[in-house]
């Protein structure tokens, strides 16, 4: 039995734990939260979805973001920095705007979020967690026949990787969720991920730490990584605010805070925050609750019944380590889901939440070794984090206990 330590409690931390501990090793987890899921997770869309699996940078991009600086209805945000790490990154992002690296990047993406639905389907059925689990599927909706024309071409390379992607009329719409038939005829057709699901990321997270708690793994909440201290090729120990910590196996998942614990020495991590919003509303006593999770395609609004919740998210904003937020920052989404459902949640009693995504410029996550021996990457997952993390936290798993990944790690290594 090996010591394990996790640098990370998001929902990436997490799954990680409980893939060591599935292996037999001692771990420990620390965060500098109160609690498992409270940074990332903490309000992210809820959805299990390899059905939008595509990479975020295509030939596409470059304009939305520009648009961005007048507009702020566009789903992608750019408020322009001098950070040279935000330079750095949108320099690398640019450059992955290709017709083929989007490809690329789409296909490595899809991939492991169908391995990752896999094995959480595993993780699910073994330990019984609750999360407010919803597998009816997630409806892609379109309001022009262009743009709906467009993203059923471009789903051929989801299906191609096993992905369940069916093609719904403005009928079809509602017959899979009677809540739209309302406002189906907004919509020229919609994508249907029939294998997609939704839940609540930090409800599953916080009950998995707690399930993890009662077979031996330890918590430390409320604790910082400050610096790591080497010997030769292995991390000797991790200075955090509190203590000095050493295990034969650290797995930094970190998100977005992950470059900065390991710059110093001398790894240099793409990873740059990439700001979403979310509001939770309460739904009950209400007639028109959407049955399953849905993107609206043209803004990029996604909703997510949780129980007695509806959340809903929006907003990929370039804009730093910030995660302050205003009303304003609310309006176009309230207005869209309103649209959708107008009696279908409580708007007057939404909790409004900021949260940051770590992004690679590829969009596909950090896994493996590293140059020291002892220290493994899990970071980088940006907004496919929920849907990823149990695959990423078995492949990583693998890796430490010298067996073969089950499937290829292609543009997802140092």
């Amino acid at each position: 039995m090996a010591k394990a330590l996790v640098l990370g409690a998001g929902i990436v931390g997490i799954t990680m734990a409980y893939e060591l501990w599935r292996d037999g090793h001692e771990v420990t987890v620390i965060d500098r939260e109160a609690g498992a899921a409270d940074f990332t997770s903490f309000g992210n869309a809820g959805m299990i979805a390899p059905g939008h699996a595509y990479a975020w940078a295509s030939p596409a991009s470059p304009k939305i973001l520009l648009k961005s600086l007048w507009r702020n209805d566009q789903a992608l945000r750019l408020k322009p920095s001098l950070d040279p790490a935000f330079v750095k990154w949108m320099w690398k992002f640019w450059g992955q705007c290709t017709a083929e690296r989007a490809a690329m990047n789409t296909r490595r993406k899809v991939r492991l979020c169908n391995y990752a639905q896999s094995v959480f389907r595993e993780t699910r059925a073994d330990t019984g967690v609750s999360y407010d689990a919803n597998d009816g599927g997630i409806l892609y909706l379109f309001r022009t026949q262009s743009a709906f024309e467009t993203a059923n071409r471009k789903a051929e390379i989801l299906r191609q990787e096993g992905s369940d992607i069916t093609v719904l009329d403005a009928d079809g719409i509602a017959a899979k969720d009677p809540a739209l038939a309302g406002c189906k005829d907004q919509f020229a057709g919609a994508l249907f991920g029939g294998r997609d699901e939704t839940g609540d990321c930090r409800m599953f997270a916080r009950n998995l730490a707690s399930w993890l708690g009662e077979r031996g793994v330890t918590f430390r909440w409320g604790v910082t990584a400050r610096d790591l201290e080497t010997d030769g090729d292995r991390v000797s120990r991790v200075v955090t605010d509190r203590e000095s910590l050493s295990a034969d196996i650290i797995v930094l998942s970190l998100g977005v805070y992950s470059p900065h614990l390991v710059k110093r020495i001398g790894i240099d991590l793409p990873i740059y925050p990439v700001k979403g919003y979310s509001m939770t509303i309460p739904v009950s006593g209400r007639d028109n609750t959407p049955a399953i999770g849905g993107i609206d395609e043209q803004s990029l609004v996604a909703y997510t019944p949780m129980g007695n919740r509806l959340r809903v998210t929006a907003t990929a904003e370039f804009s730093g380590y910030g995660t302050g937020h205003s009303p304003d920052d609310f309006r176009h989404m309230t207005s869209v889901v309103k649209g959708l459902f107008p009696d279908g949640a409580d708007y007057s009693r939404a909790e409004y939440w900021a949260g940051l995504r770590p992004m690679t410029p590829e969009g596909t996550p950090i896994l493996g070794a590293t140059s020291f021996s002892n220290l493994w990457m899990n970071t980088g997952q940006g907004h496919m984090g929920w849907t990823m993390s149990h695959g990423a936290g078995r492949l990583v798993a693998d890796l430490i206990a010298g067996r073969k990944p089950a499937i290829p790690l292609d543009g997802m290594t140092i």
